[in-house]
């Protein structure tokens, strides 16, 4: 009865270690400090649960260590002898399952990228940003009137932005051909068949302050950009900015964060 109840108890941990993991995946952006406080107090009650039950209800008995065996009950002597010690490798193998089973319930569970984002945007839903420097290879007007190449790394983060934002993407180009070369290698990286990115979202302008005038007209949550002029002057009308610069500039605002690349910001995913 004792094993019986035992192995409920081991199904009863394990079940819910997993549905408690799947919990918290699901809610991991939304966990505050009394959520984390609630489940941690839940756990130590039942590793404590746990330990109570493990304790013998009461002292085991000393066997005394006998000084000869008789020949006729040598037999009998062995076979305790083997019983007691495959009893104790079960219990031994019990326990080590049971400690498996507390280890893998307190694992840390890796968030996805989509929580992560989630996360990192701090629920804004509306999102405007700067091809050159963050989504193309290009950095100036003047290559993309020889190119465009969508920067495979930030691939992923960019179609998962589309699927939880309302993304419009901006850029000063030098004339339509440029345009063309944008829109013609955001279509072959799928951005627009994969995400919920359409053409008339990504939008073109002859200077900086076209941009500008851009992201003030859209009032979106985040704005990410690369020069520090445009983020410093959108500073005092968008909650929050993403400046992406390989050195991080002077004078930046409260609301500006720093990043070296725009997967970066979001922990290398």
């Amino acid at each position: 009865m004792g094993d019986y109840s035992k192995d409920d108890f081991l199904q009863l941990i394990k079940r819910f270690g997993a549905f408690l993991t799947g919990k918290i995946s699901n809610l991991f952006h939304t966990l505050d400090s009394r959520s984390v406080g609630a489940i941690a107090g839940l756990a130590v009650a039942i590793v404590f649960t746990w330990r109570v039950w493990r304790s013998p209800s009461e002292p085991q008995r000393r066997i005394p260590k006998r000084q000869g065996v008789t020949p006729s009950s040598s037999g009998v002597s062995a076979h305790s002898s083997a019983n007691v010690e495959t009893s104790g490798v079960t219990s031994s193998s019990e326990d080590s399952n049971a400690q498996n089973v507390i280890v893998e319930f307190f694992q840390p569970v890796k968030p996805t990228l989509a929580q992560v984002v989630r996360q990192r945007l701090s629920e804004g839903r509306k999102v405007t940003c700067r091809l050159l420097g963050v989504i193309l290879e290009e950095t100036s007007p003047e290559e993309l009137q020889q190119q465009a190449t969508v920067r495979s790394s930030v691939l992923e983060v960019l179609l998962e932005i589309t699927k939880f934002c309302d993304l419009y993407l901006m850029e000063r180009v030098l004339d339509d051909e440029s345009e063309k070369r944008v829109l013609l290698a955001l279509e072959n990286a799928g951005v627009f068949t994969s995400g919920g990115l359409v053409k008339d979202k990504v939008l073109f302008c002859s200077t900086e302050i076209g941009r500008t005038s851009f992201v003030r007209q859209l009032e979106p949550d985040w704005h990410i950009d690369t020069n520090p002029e445009i983020t410093f002057q959108l500073a005092r009308f968008i909650k929050y900015q993403l400046h992406v610069s390989p050195t991080k500039p002077e004078g930046t605002a409260i609301n500006v964060f720093n990043s070296t690349t725009l997967e970066q910001f979001f922990g290398n995913v």
